[in-house]
């Protein structure tokens, strides 16, 4: 062991003069040239935190979430729901503040099978999907989902479920203990009494365990409205601590096995405690903060190209990575991790069938390429004849952290709002900045003029043109400009 130890030392002493390491490393050698063992350990454990936060950025995501329904005094197997539409306190990633979330957080640990009950779209629409803690699409629900509107019993699944199915019920197997939903009750338009209407309809949802079918407990909603409901990515020790907390409670992935040895690098391991030391802490910290530039990095490289030429809008997200999710993954010579990572940085859920229920664009540059600033003002124009059967809207987000801006009158401007004014020719103006213009309020998305902002765009009940690229989304006009 002395000798492949010190063979391995003089390698690294032979690279050391060819990587250009800074000065701080360098002095951290001994005097032949070899670096410290710490010095080695401590590098090893920084690269490893990096891959760490890349890797596990989804899981992390998600039980970030769990973590804020506790807070608010849910638990699994019962239903956080927002009792209308969602304001800065809803601090998740890239929420939709025009429709009704509710969010079932569900675990078969120690209940078995649980059954997911989605109405028929009768009074309202259910428009979402169920999902694993990887945040992986187990299936949509809904009219653009199994049950094409007509309503199911869908049965949520615990790994390595032998048993028979039951007549009547949707399997959803999963490789995974937890397991979430993204639901949204959507709003006829923004009235008090439809957003009333939009609530009753979606407590009709039910969650229960298969084992009490025969006599289902009533189902627990825990509204969050009022609440701060945090799930921002912290970039700090507490990310590690999350991923701890999921490697102890779901079983490894064959995927993800190469994982494990890394992972016991960095002081997580299945069935011990996380503690890790001084030194290990600082490795940590360095790891995290190189991984939150990466990802940064990426996500701004992946505007391009734009989703429609000549313009900023995109959809930051590669074809491989969408595939995966909504494969799991099956393409055996595709494990889209870093894209993955990505993604789930700054939005949260994933559909089985993107864009049938639902399609998204995003942009954080104006029409000149340059950043939007909350300092300034804007002006976006929607077209008359927009590629939608359900709605459209625009919503303002942190650019630093992908959440709603905080302490804003409200987040969004969409075609359900009362009292949105619309032009001669049927097309809408939006104006975004820290200001609303005189008479104007109504078409006014604020922002902080603080920061820089970041805007997606929704299209529920996307239409072809959307997909064929024959109708365009302008971009978003600095205000001053002619």
């Amino acid at each position: 062991m002395a000798r492949q130890t010190a063979a391995a030392y003089f390698l690294i002493a032979l690279l050391l003069p060819c990587l250009g390491l800074p000065e701080r490393v360098r002095a951290q050698t001994s005097g032949d040239g070899m670096a410290s063992s710490g010095e080695v350990s401590r590098r090893v454990v920084e690269a490893r935190a990096t891959e760490a936060v890349i890797w596990g950025m989804p899981t992390v995501n998600y039980d970030l979430m769990y973590q804020a329904a506790l807070r608010n005094n849910a638990k699994f197997n019962q239903i956080v729901y927002w009792s209308r539409p969602s304001t800065g306190k809803n601090q998740t990633l890239t929420p939709n503040p025009d429709a009704i979330y509710l969010m079932p957080f569900i675990s078969t640990k120690d209940v078995g099978p649980v059954v997911l009950e989605i109405p028929p779209a009768d009074d309202g629409v259910i428009n979402g999907s169920v999902m694993d803690c990887w945040q992986t699409a187990i299936e949509d629900v809904g009219p653009a989902g199994v049950d094409k509107g007509k309503g199911g019993k869908y049965l949520i699944l615990p790994p390595n479920y032998k048993d028979k199915v039951p007549d009547g019920y949707i399997p959803m197997r999963s490789d995974n203990n937890s397991n979430y939903a993204l639901l949204r009750s959507i709003l006829k338009s923004g009235s008090d009494a439809d957003i009333a209407k939009a609530v009753a309809y979606g407590k009709r949802i039910k969650i229960y365990p298969l084992s009490q079918a025969a006599s289902p407990p009533s189902t627990v909603f825990v509204d969050v409205f009022n609440d701060v409901y945090d799930s921002s990515i912290p970039y700090d020790l507490r990310f590690f601590q999350s991923l701890d907390r999921m490697v102890q409670s779901e079983p490894w992935l064959t995927r993800d096995k190469v994982m494990i040895d890394q992972l016991k690098t960095l002081g997580i391991e299945k069935g011990k405690a996380f503690n890790p030391d001084v030194a290990t802490q600082e490795a940590l910290k360095s790891g995290i903060a190189t991984a939150r530039a990466w990802l940064e990095a990426r996500y701004t490289a992946g505007f391009t190209p734009p989703y429609f030429d000549g313009t900023h809008w995109s959809l930051p997200i590669s074809p491989e990575f969408s595939k995966g999710i909504m494969s799991n993954y099956a393409d055996p010579n595709s494990y889209s991790v870093d894209d993955r990572g990505t993604a789930y940085s700054w939005a949260f859920f994933s559909a089985k069938h993107l864009g049938q229920g639902q399609f998204y664009l995003i942009t954080i540059n104006d029409s000149q390429g340059r950043a939007l600033d909350g300092a300034r003002n804007y002006k976006l124009t929607v077209t008359a004849k927009m590629p939608v059967t359900q709605y459209w809207s625009a919503t303002a987000y942190n650019r630093a952290t992908h959440t709603l801006i905080r302490n804003m009158k409200w987040a969004s401007r969409s075609s359900l709002n009362p009292g949105l004014q619309m032009n001669a020719d049927g097309s809408v103006d939006i104006y975004l900045g820290p200001g609303a213009p005189q008479g104007k309020e109504s078409n006014w998305i604020p922002t902080d003029a603080n920061g820089q902002f970041e805007v997606l765009f929704r299209f529920y009940g996307p239409q072809k043109t959307l997909f064929e690229k024959t109708w365009k989304l302008p971009d978003i006009r600095d205000a001053s400009l002619p």
